[in-house]
């Protein structure tokens, strides 16, 4: 017995060493942690439970039968996070490249397989150079069955994905099925043809960072939910979205232990909006004073700057916040801010994550860019997105709320359970001026001073519409508050719709404007 405990102990040194040392160096001469090295580092001390460590692959061509590595590419196994159950995968770059082969993809479809009938929250971490050439369509069918586990685990266990370095082909549309994507700077990409292949079709000569890297994928394509600038940054902000996150869709998301006093009043939000309606201000501002003290954990962050999105808490419960964002494009939505939207929403809705929505909006931009991007099919989806949830949605209007984005950003009219307005509100079809212009056109014309009528006019008007009381008078607000009250209110609220249950018609899925 002794000797084969021997030999197992030996098979386990050797499986652990993947590709061996001289690849692992040259790992390390890249800036980026081995496949266990993340692991290690990622999950709760002594948590790991390794899955499938002797596996080999299956191929012969090529002169890989003489090419037998345990483990074939890609760790696989369970742990911890902060004490709850996680189960994970990664790419293992020191074994040929971490390329996907038949044996590679029945590792991973097994932990997502388990993940999903355990109810937990699964991750990966990628650093692959593709599919395996040598096992050809054995490796497309590989892929191809993760990505049927992604779609069947949408909406059923939070996805979460991690590129820390080449990400290409086929490779790219597993993490862009996940929930959440973090990129890695100057180490990771994605994209579905490379630089290579794209010069000799376009003529364009371009860089893979340029293409596909982390930068690009935050900034102009919204891929990257987030953008860090090393692995550990990574691994430790993979735990912190996980700490909001419940395991799964029939659990509700975590309540931590309250270090913020549920009473306090902000002060600094009775000033926060500017007298001035087209002035800006930071609406993060406004989310520092009224969640949880440093509990703000922004999505999206440098896409679609326009509209805000992330997680936060409220006397200790997890919330989902949208916010309009007045200093960039006065806060106008957009086709980039209506899909960051709408997708943020529905991961919320899914995963019973109740909605916190606050909103300045003057309207959806205008312009041929937008209207020819097809800002109506994706505008919608926003719209679809806060209709469809059946969370508790609280919303505070703090300023304009203009015509159809009033309606959009979780109006009563869409469902929404609470509704709230600050003073300075302005709810109306559109802003003063353009109300004036269109009503008043031939009077302006004729006036002897069209400016001074004009300035008459727009008081009269937004004295008239422009303020929160009519809205409030018909019911589609619950209540004007002053800033102040904002916290108390919402937390209160909270505590009230925790119970809430409300089921959409019965029906296969719906046809959201894709």
């Amino acid at each position: 017995m002794e000797e084969r405990i021997e030999e197992l102990r030996e098979r386990r040194e050797e499986a652990s060493k993947g590709g061996g040392e001289e690849r692992i160096e040259a790992q390390h001469d890249r800036g980026k942690m081995t496949a266990r090295e993340r692991i290690d580092y990622f999950l709760d001390d002594d948590t790991f439970h390794e899955l499938d460590q002797f596996r080999t692959h299956r191929a012969h061509e090529f002169g890989m039968d003489e090419r037998q590595i345990p483990g074939d590419g890609v760790v696989t196994g369970y742990g911890e996070v902060n004490g709850r159950k996680v189960f994970v995968f990664a790419h293992d770059f020191t074994v040929f490249g971490g390329s996907l082969g038949e044996v590679f993809a029945e590792k991973v479809c097994k932990v997502m397989d388990l993940a999903t009938e355990t109810g937990c929250p699964i991750v990966g971490l990628n650093d692959s150079a593709g599919a395996r050439i040598q096992e050809g369509v054995k490796a497309l069918a590989g892929f191809t069955d993760i990505f049927h586990r992604n779609q069947q685990a949408s909406g059923v266990i939070p996805q979460i994905s991690a590129i820390m370095g080449p990400c290409a082909g086929g490779a790219v549309y597993s993490p862009s099925i996940t929930d959440f994507t973090f990129m890695v700077e100057d180490t990771s990409y994605m994209y579905i043809t490379g630089p290579g292949v794209t010069e000799t079709v376009t003529g364009e000569e371009v860089t893979h960072e340029e293409l596909g890297g982390a930068s690009t994928h935050a900034t102009k394509t919204g891929v990257a939910h987030f953008k860090e600038p090393d692995e550990e940054t990574a691994l430790d902000n993979i735990r912190r979205l996980l700490s909001y996150l419940p395991q799964n869709n029939v659990e509700d998301p975590p309540r931590v232990d309250p270090w913020d006093d549920p009473d306090r009043t902000p002060d600094e939000l009775t000033n926060i909006v500017p007298d001035a309606p087209r002035k800006p201000y930071d609406v993060t501002d406004v989310l520092g004073a009224v969640l949880d003290t440093d509990s703000f954990f922004e999505v999206n962050e440098e896409f679609a700057k326009n509209l805000v999105v992330g997680f936060g808490r409220l006397d200790g419960r997890s919330v989902g916040v949208v916010a309009n964002q007045p200093r960039v494009n006065a806060g106008t939505l957009t086709v980039d801010a209506s899909m960051k939207g709408a997708r943020f929403v529905r991961f919320c809705d899914a995963f019973n994550i109740p909605i916190l929505s606050f909103v300045d909006v003057p309207g959806y931009m205008p312009g041929t860019d937008q209207e020819h991007r097809g800002i109506i099919r994706h505008g919608a989806k926003l719209l679809y997105a806060y209709s469809e949830a059946t969370v508790p949605l609280l919303t505070v209007i703090t300023r304009k709320a203009y015509g159809g984005a009033y309606c959009v950003m979780a109006s009563k009219h869409l469902g929404a359970d609470v509704n709230y307005a600050w003073p300075t509100a302005e709810i109306a079809v559109m802003g003063p001026q353009g109300a004036v212009n269109l009503l008043y056109g031939e009077e302006l014309s004729n006036a002897d001073d069209p400016d001074a009528l004009r300035d008459e006019l727009i008081e009269e008007y937004r004295d008239e519409f422009a303020n929160p009381y009519t809205a409030a008078d018909m019911g589609y607000l619950d209540d004007i508050v002053e800033p102040t009250e904002t916290r108390q209110r919402l937390i209160a609220d909270l505590e009230t719709f925790a119970t809430k249950r409300e089921d959409n018609p019965d029906k296969k899925h719906g046809n959201v404007p894709l």
